[in-house]
């Protein structure tokens, strides 16, 4: 679209770490490059982790390589990290050096975690669902098949958006997110282990040995440091800090698992499976090829029109850019992270279909003995064990 207005435009390579090295790794776009790009998967322009924010230097350095190449206007794209970073970037140029760079963000990422209204989605998330709910629905017909359970780990660093979305979609036994468990404090291993083997159990009662289990990656960072040590998981870096990467979430969650099953003399083969990397970069379906085509076309429109400094996004079929101040955090200072709304009628109609043990479950009745006698416990302690988790 910026061609057919005259503008010239470029890629940038690798995100923010070539401009903050100074150096000037481009390439100039044209119809031959993009003309069908809409139906590939990853990106021609890679990626990189570089931070600019982290010094007032490396901020300078950005933007004296953009300045150098002659860019009037920055399209910057990607999730909460690089929507911060490009804020910072655009403060510096125009507060710090007064320069007349204008700067716009486009929200992408599997996550959903940025903060557009509810019911907006970030692109990407929409093919990253689709393609997990594929995966996670063919596990569910394997373990009915093999008669077994899955624990299937899905990515999500701090919401559960994407775990919520591939269980709900793929009808998957139930699913478990960060959520959920409000407030910053850990939360023991066991209380995960309990939610998922509570599901067995009411699973079991109605003659049924099988099942998946989705959890999202973000809860690995809420369990107890004792718990992860206990169950051999600990891994600490120079500074005597958890490294989660380094981490077996799904292990860990089968460990927890299994000592609670072997306690109750359940026999109950268990599987694990993340799903995380091969949605990143899968070709996008076509809400995400249509969807990519308008955010494009707003972000030119944006700029075209003078607008700098802020995120775009289309909200009920009008383009509506979200100023970066409006997207910030009012403590951290860094991008805002959309949470799960657990009070909304999408989360609770999930909740809903999923099998866990819920507070009707422990009413005295046919069903309740059923239960129970699935638990291999005596009523009354099987009540004393497993109630507690109806709580959340």
């Amino acid at each position: 679209m910026a061609r057919k207005y005259g503008w010239e435009v470029f890629c940038i390579y690798d995100g923010f770490a070539n401009l903050g090295k100074g150096e000037k790794k481009f390439l100039p776009l044209d119809l031959d490059n993009v003309s069908r790009i809409y139906s590939e998967g990853g990106s021609i322009l890679r990626m990189s982790r570089f931070n600019p924010t982290k010094s007032e230097a490396a901020l300078k350095k950005v933007v004296d390589t953009l300045v150098s190449m002659g860019v009037t206007h920055l399209v910057s794209i990607g999730g909460d990290d690089t929507a911060y970073a490009a804020s910072r970037v655009a403060d510096y140029a125009t507060n710090t050096l007064g320069l007349s760079l204008s700067f716009v963000h486009v929200p992408k990422t599997i996550d959903n975690d940025l903060p557009l209204p509810e019911g907006i989605p970030t692109f990407g998330y929409e093919t990253a669902r689709a393609v997990g709910a594929r995966v996670v629905a063919n596990l569910m017909d394997d373990a009915m098949t093999t008669g077994r359970w899955y624990i299937v780990v899905a990515m999500g660093r701090s919401a559960g958006h994407l775990s919520l979305g591939i269980g709900k979609s793929a009808g998957a036994t139930l699913t478990i997110i960060p959520e959920e468990f409000p407030g910053k404090g850990k939360i023991p291993a066991r209380l995960l282990a309990d939610i998922i083997v509570g599901a067995m159990i009411k699973r079991l009662a109605e003659g049924r040995a099988h099942g998946v289990a989705v959890v999202a990656e973000g809860l690995l960072e809420r369990i107890r440091t004792e718990d992860l040590e206990h169950l051999g998981c600990l891994d600490l870096d120079d500074h005597g800090h958890v490294r989660y990467g380094e981490i077996d979430f799904a292990n860990v969650l089968k460990k927890e698992v299994q000592i609670v099953l072997d306690e109750l003399k359940i026999k109950m083969p268990i599987t694990t499976k993340d799903v995380g990397y091969e949605l990143r970069c899968a070709p996008p379906i076509a809400y995400d090829v249509d969807y990519t085509r308008n955010l494009g076309y707003a972000a030119f429109e944006f700029l075209r029109n003078g607008g700098s400094n802020a995120m775009i996004t289309i909200q009920n079929n009008a383009i509506v850019p979200v100023s970066f101040k409006d997207i910030e955090d009012p403590v951290t200072k860094k991008t805002r992270v959309r949470l799960v709304n657990t009070d909304s009628v999408s989360y609770k109609i999930a909740r809903k279909y999923m099998i866990r043990l819920d507070p009707d479950d422990f009413d005295q009745g046919i069903e309740f003995d059923q239960i129970a006698l699935a638990s291999n416990l005596p009523k009354e302690e099987f009540k004393k064990r497993f109630q507690y988790v109806t709580k959340y």
